[in-house]
């Protein structure tokens, strides 16, 4: 069975300054991306999935699969508020090549744990044992926190195969890894910020959304902290976790992605609205804090 492995990205979607949706930059950063890190996980959080019509996402899916050419597996993010639209773009996301699908618990409404269990069944059932649909736990966007008898209950009632931890709780992953995690249920950390001690406990997979733009980096931690190499580990988790720092000079994490892409010349594109691109000073204090961290030239230097 599928399982998570390495740097997987939570890949912005990039859009055109009108708002649309720039499909020939989405191939430029899927083309980019698919040569540098393990895996691309689509529509989330930094992928603005929510901000975009369910056509659209279908299309990000599409262009986001084909361009990755299968180099990479391609995790979808299916979640919405309601049972009928995640279904429909996880069965899309199957007849389409995706490796796996994860969703959100559904949003807005604060629902209990009958409720999740009827969302994550119909997912379970639109995949159709195509590919694993995952949980994304993620408090802070979906409204409310899943517990580990939730995740327990949902993994043993629904047949869900992982979760993405986005709790940023190092206590709350090392249940996981200790009650959950087996060769049929996998554990993904949803954040760059504690690779270190998610591999200790045995994680094998984490999605950084640094690696969006400074995938070399994310790619050094994982290899350093699956070798073992703890000290050189310890170093590296040190630097970026300082660029999550830097991300914030950007108002949000997602925000400076693109600023990041834009400064590195990978890709220009926006967010979009109501989300507001970086100013300029913003994008040049964020410049200026990379090269003092030496994350611009060097041996980071694009070829």
């Amino acid at each position: 069975m599928f399982q998570m492995y390495g740097v997987v990205p939570p890949m912005i979607t990039p859009f055109c300054e009108n708002g649309k949706v720039d499909y020939e930059g989405l191939k430029t950063l899927a083309g980019f991306l698919s040569e540098e890190v393990d895996g691309l996980f689509i529509n989330g959080s930094y992928g603005g999935g929510v901000l975009m019509t369910e056509e659209e996402r279908k299309r990000v899916a599409e262009v986001t699969v084909n361009t990755a050419g299968g180099r990479v597996p391609v995790i979808v993010q299916v979640g919405t508020a309601d049972s009928l639209s995640a279904g429909r773009l996880t069965e899309h996301a199957v007849q389409n090549g995706a490796a796996a699908v994860a969703s959100v618990g559904p949003f807005y409404f604060k629902h209990n744990k009958d409720q999740l269990l009827y969302y994550f069944d119909a997912l379970v059932k639109a995949a159709k044992g195509r590919a694993p649909v995952y949980v994304y736990n993620n408090p802070q966007f979906q409204g409310y926190m899943m517990d580990l008898d939730v995740i327990s209950d949902l993994k043993e009632k629904t047949g869900v195969s992982g979760i993405k931890d986005a709790t940023f709780d190092i206590q709350m992953m090392a249940k996981y890894m200790r009650l959950l995690k087996s060769d049929s249920f996998d554990v993904a950390l949803g954040t760059e910020a504690m690779w270190l001690p998610a591999c200790v406990l045995g994680c094998k997979a984490f999605i950084p959304g640094i690696a969006n733009a400074f995938p070399e980096i994310c790619r050094k931690m994982f290899r350093e902290g699956i070798e073992g190499d703890y000290e050189a580990c310890r170093k590296t988790q040190f630097e970026v976790n300082e660029m999550r720092e830097i991300m914030y000079l950007a108002r949000s994490t997602q925000l400076a992605i693109y600023a990041m892409l834009e400064i590195r010349g990978i890709l220009k594109c926006y967010p979009r609205a109501p989300f507001i691109p970086a100013t300029e000073e913003e994008k040049a204090q964020i410049r200026g804090r990379l090269k003092e961290l030496s994350l611009l030239g060097g041996s980071y230097e694009l070829s």
